[in-house]
């Protein structure tokens, strides 16, 4: 189905692939690379004068009600005074939400008031989910959006989007940039056109499947081309794309063509369509050659996007397939709770209890209509299967209740429901304990389907195509493929109702009221105060994960935690809750010792409050350990903060709480191998904390250890490339010494962690 290649290519005249070799030595790589529709896209919107350090403006922005909150606040504490470019804030995240009392309407309420005083664009809860309102009404050919969600992705469309943590977008609101080195540009090139019953995610979930684990376009651009393309609808090549997140690409870009053309003009935006296709010699650092003549119905089981299988070979192979699914569980759940899917299996064949076609993925027009025509004449049973599907806006909503399809899927016992993001990350349709749902949505992670393994709570999530999920729904939750159906799908002409969005979506953009009042909730807090680096580091290793991959849903959770989203301590009682429950009390215990060492200092006095213990500690072991190899090292200049060590964390969501919520509870740092993301990254150092590597091996400290950075604040300013750190573990007598880097980091970049954080750079800058 999917083919890598193991260098870079030349692509000809958008058709013709040219490994790079002893026969392409004719062409000129340099002035190749120049003709990809990525270089051609990052180079209009580059500011630095510079072909390999980039400093992005983009066009417009894009937030969701789990994160404007932060990301206004954020602004306003650095001087934010109006919306330099559209920003559109949706609510789709929390719209559904009935805990934490009047929480959700007061962001909600907030960020009405915050888009009336600073010139924005509020859309009300259930219009649209983040994605496709930003498709219907933002996205154009050649643009670039940053959007505060990691499935901020409209490449199909012609527009380079990137999900970010919230402090990019900060930065934008500010009228800094976002600063990248250029990236790879990865070709993917398609052929052939997808058979019958294959859908957008099917495509998707091979992809992830083949280039997760070997990391093949971690960080780069995926360039969509070739002959396949035309094959293709707008809203396939849509659903194909924005699974492109779950790759670690940094972004991806389509070349254009009529049927892009049509969807503008269906959308009353004909002036946005741009046509994009590469020169006619462009290279690209990597292959990704893809006939669609050979994609199956595929299925990631559980608990990752790129753990993938065909469905068929699952149905032939249930026994093996089940046991290694079971044994790759028991890693992300930690063995904390029994968890088995071979109960499922009844005279041999797989059942589910649960299907959900929704949001940004599954809540397309075409899937919803090609659902509904597999279950048209079916019924779901009144057992224990249910189907849910949640068109992803109400223009879709209403599309599907004119041409009937509403209808059909109402009929089988299914229940149709308004835009909402919940089902993505455990905020809606939750199974039941050690139940079993297939999703046509982003993401499988442990939790996002609302599993409290703290409270001994299993239930477990498998992403599928709609037209498979409905085809399993016709058989009342027998797992089945739509290509085992005979079932003809309708051509559905999709009419977009202009008036559903104009009524109702308040639009200020340009027209900023600086007298407005921005209407806060008891619920929305300020971020507490924050220092900048001090001369040394004195850092507990309060938490050790030795997952392969770190998602930030192990990080800090989703779904029922979001009601404290806009209350940075409050959300921070929740870090690592999921993944190591003693985490936030450890750190508390840190965070104390270090704000008793800053009274001490600003009172010039030396503070003796016997509770906290971890201060004495440090004082009566740790401290005089240090002196005798840094005599010099006065006690007032030592930092103290927290680390945990993660193999490779950062893996999903954009979510800037992952790291915030590590600072507000005294974290300075992660230590890992390499982290899955620059998103998560990116938001770790706009939050103060050293991200630092170390290499792979056995780590020279353990949970408990300190580990001292002496002039850790020269090291940064210094750019160093490597930095000693010592070992002072509360069972020896003496320093370790070992090396600690940080990788490459901009001026800025240096800067944001001198400063402590985002907010303390922009108060001085």
């Amino acid at each position: 189905m999917i083919e890598l290649l193991d260098s870079g290519v030349f692509l000809l005249n958008g058709t013709t692939v040219v490994p790079d070799g002893p026969e392409a030595l004719v062409y000129d790589k340099e002035e190749a690379r120049k003709a990809t529709i990525a270089y051609d896209i990052l180079t209009s919107h580059n500011t630095s004068g510079c072909d390999t350090n980039l400093r992005i403006r983009f066009d417009k922005l894009t937030s969701h009600d789990i994160t404007f909150v932060g990301i206004i606040q954020t602004a306003r504490a650095s001087g934010l005074v109006t919306f330099p470019i559209p920003y559109v804030l949706t609510n789709c995240h929390n719209s559904l939400c009935a805990v934490g009392g009047t929480i959700n309407e007061d962001d909600h309420m907030f960020g009405l008031s915050c888009a009336k005083r600073y010139g924005g664009i509020y859309v009300p809860p259930h219009q649209a989910v983040i994605h496709q309102y930003a498709r219907e009404m933002m996205a154009g050919g050649g643009k670039m959006i940053l959007g505060s969600d990691s499935h901020t992705r409209y490449g199909a469309l012609g527009t380079m989007a990137m999900g970010e943590g919230g402090p990019e977008l900060v930065k934008q609101l500010l009228g800094q940039t976002y600063d990248i080195p250029k990236p790879d540009v990865v070709l993917v090139y398609l052929t052939g056109s997808p058979a019958y019953g294959v859908g957008p995610q099917d495509v998707a979930l091979a992809i992830i499947g083949g280039v997760f684990d070997n990391g093949y376009v971690k960080n780069k651009v995926m360039e969509f081309v070739g002959p396949g393309v035309k094959n293709l609808s707008a809203d396939f090549r849509i659903g194909i794309d924005v699974m492109t997140t779950e790759t670690t690409c940094l972004s991806s870009i389509w070349e254009t063509d009529e049927l892009i053309q049509e969807f503008y003009d269906i959308h009353g935006r004909p002036d946005e369509f741009k046509e994009l296709k590469p020169g006619q010699i462009a290279y690209y650092d990597g292959a990704i050659i893809i006939d669609l003549d050979k994609i199956v119905p595929m299925m990631a089981m559980p608990f990752h996007p790129s753990n993938t299988y065909t469905i068929d070979e699952v149905n032939a192979n249930l026994t093996d397939i089940l046991a290694d699914v079971e044994k790759r569980a028991m890693v992300s759940l930690d063995n904390a709770v029994p968890f088995s899917l071979r109960d499922k299996v009844r005279d041999g064949k797989f059942y589910v209890d649960q299907g959900i076609i929704a949001g940004c993925a599954g809540g397309g027009f075409e899937s919803i209509c090609a659902a509904a025509d597999i279950l048209k004449g079916k019924f779901i049973g009144s057992d224990v299967f249910t189907l849910s599907v949640y068109p992803a806006s109400t223009p879709i909503y209403m599309e599907l209740i004119r041409n009937g399809c509403a209808a059909l899927i109402l009929e089988t016992g299914a229940i149709l429901k308004t835009a909402f993001c919940g089902p993505c990350f455990g905020a809606g349709d939750t199974p039941a304990h050690n139940a079993f749902s297939i999703r046509h949505s982003t993401r499988n992670f442990p939790n996002r389907e609302g599993s409290k393994l703290q409270n001994g709570q299993i239930s477990s999530v498998a992403l599928m195509d709609a037209r498979s999920i409905a085809a399993t729904a016709a058989f009342g939750g027998r797992l089945t493929s739509a290509a085992d159906l005979d079932v003809p799908l309708g051509k559905y002409k999709y009419f977009f109702d202009e008036k559903i969005y104009a009524n109702r979506v308040f639009d200020a953009w340009g027209k900023a009221d600086p007298s407005a009042e921005i209407q806060f909730g008891p619920g929305i807090k300020d971020w507490p105060a924050m220092i900048a680096l001090t001369d040394n580091l004195l850092l507990k290793v309060v938490a050790e994960i030795h997952d392969p991959v770190t998602t930030t849903d192990e990080l800090i959770p989703s779904g029922e935690t979001s009601s404290y989203r806009s209350n940075p301590l409050g959300l921070a009682e929740f870090t690592l809750s999921r993944k190591d429950p003693a985490y936030v009390g450890h750190a508390k215990e840190v965070l104390e010792a270090e704000e008793d060492r800053r009274e001490s200092k600003e009172k010039g006095r030396l503070q003796r409050r016997p509770k906290v213990l971890k201060l004495e500690e440090i004082r009566n072991k740790i401290i005089p350990m240090i002196k005798q190899l840094f005599p010099n090292t006065q006690k007032e200049d030592i930092g103290i903060g927290s680390t945990i060590f993660a193999v490779k964390p950062g893996d999903g969501s954009a979510r800037e709480q992952a790291a915030s919520c590590q600072k507000v509870l005294g974290g300075w740092a992660n230590i890992s191998h390499e982290y899955a993301t620059k998103r998560y990254r990116s938001n770790l150092i706009n939050w103060g904390m050293l991200p630092f590597l170390i290499e792979e091996g056995e780590l020279p400290f353990k949970k408990g250890d300190y580990i001292f950075i002496p002039d850790i604040r020269k090291a940064v300013l210094d750019k160093r490339e490597v930095i000693n750190a010592y070992v002072v573990g509360m069972e020896g007598t003496e320093l370790r010494e070992f090396e600690l880097r940080l990788g490459m980091l901009t001026d800025e970049e240096r800067q944001i962690i001198l400063s402590g954080c985002l907010i303390n750079y922009n108060k001085v800058s």
